[in-house]
């Protein structure tokens, strides 16, 4: 490795590997006629972030539990509308298109040809995985997804940053505290209060019904935190009656919706000690056959190359 600055790359995988299924044309396939995009877009992706942000440290976050039950107890419609099977006793079925399906075990090959690690964790999201790494790394991070939940570890004083993919991947957004605060009206430490109000229909989060981004930022502005714009409705102070009504009546919702929104941040994961690194030859070898073997040509050359130049 050089003399650079530690820096830590977080991958929310799953978000930039739907991203990737989504927008890159499903014209090159594999010799056994599975499609590629996905790990070919996912691969580009790498080159372009290690180039670009020259992490000296990076982590595949992995949903190991897209939907964890201990998040669909509290809120029952957390996420429902991706449910294809329901597995008692086990983890739901998520929607995934068949073609992407189909390319989950290349892409934990091709991360795994590059030495990059993957890490998940029972029982919890990617997002959990990332609040944790986040919050125990000893040096700057750079957290990379198209997840607005995640808005809530950016932290200044840490050197946590979201690199946000909402735009595209030509388009990066680094957000600051400063970002958030001009996005939102929140600071970041605010953001999941501020889900918690708005919700977020694309995860079956109903939000306090009539409470939108702007009237939940003003609380916020005026009240700090949820549970004090929750005491400042039952007292009636600080807010329009008819606002006050609609807290009250999201109670039930406002006693559990916290914790399905704030990312865990104390799982027992630590980062990982290797850093990023030129593979050496064999591994290059190994490395390029994967490539052959799924057909994933420039795409795996571009990574290589992108390590190549952390040395």
């Amino acid at each position: 490795m050089t003399d650079a600055a530690p820096k830590l790359l977080l991958l929310d995988t799953a978000s930039l590997y739907f991203r990737a299924f989504y927008g890159v044309p499903d014209t090159v396939k594999a010799p056994d006629g599975t499609s590629v995009n996905a790990a070919r877009g996912l691969l580009d992706m790498i080159a372009k972030l290690v180039s670009s942000y020259r992490p000296t440290h990076l982590v595949a976050c992995w949903d190991d539990d897209w939907r964890p039950q201990w998040r669909v107890d509290l809120i029952p419609s957390y996420k429902a509308h991706r449910v294809v099977e329901v597995v008692p006793g086990g983890a739901d079925l998520e929607e995934v298109p068949d073609p992407l399906e189909a390319q989950i075990p290349i892409i934990r090959e091709a991360l795994a040809a590059l030495r990059i690690p993957v890490v998940g964790v029972a029982e919890h999201e990617a997002d959990d995985v990332i609040g944790t790494l986040a919050t125990v790394a000893d040096m700057p991070v750079d957290i990379i997804t198209g997840d607005r939940d995640l808005f809530q570890l950016v932290d200044d004083a840490r050197g946590v940053r979201v690199v946000y993919t909402g735009r595209g991947m030509s388009n990066l957004e680094d957000l600051t505290e400063e970002a958030v605060v001009r996005k939102y009206g929140v600071l970041p430490s605010q953001y999941a209060d501020f889900a918690t109000m708005r919700g977020d229909a694309s995860d079956g989060l109903p939000g306090v019904a009539g409470v939108g981004e702007k009237t939940a930022a003003n609380l916020l502005a005026v009240h700090g935190d949820l549970p004090a714009i929750r005491a400042a409705a039952e007292a009636a102070e600080g807010m329009s009656a008819g606002v006050a009504k609609k807290i009250l009546a999201a109670s039930d919702y406002l006693d559990v919706a916290p914790t399905v929104v704030r990312v865990a941040t104390a799982l027992p994961i630590a980062v990982p000690d290797e850093p990023l690194r030129p593979l050496d030859p064999a591994e290059t070898a190994a490395a390029v056959g994967v490539a052959e073997r799924w057909n994933l040509g420039t795409s795996m050359a571009r990574a290589l190359e992108a390590l190549s130049r952390t040395a």
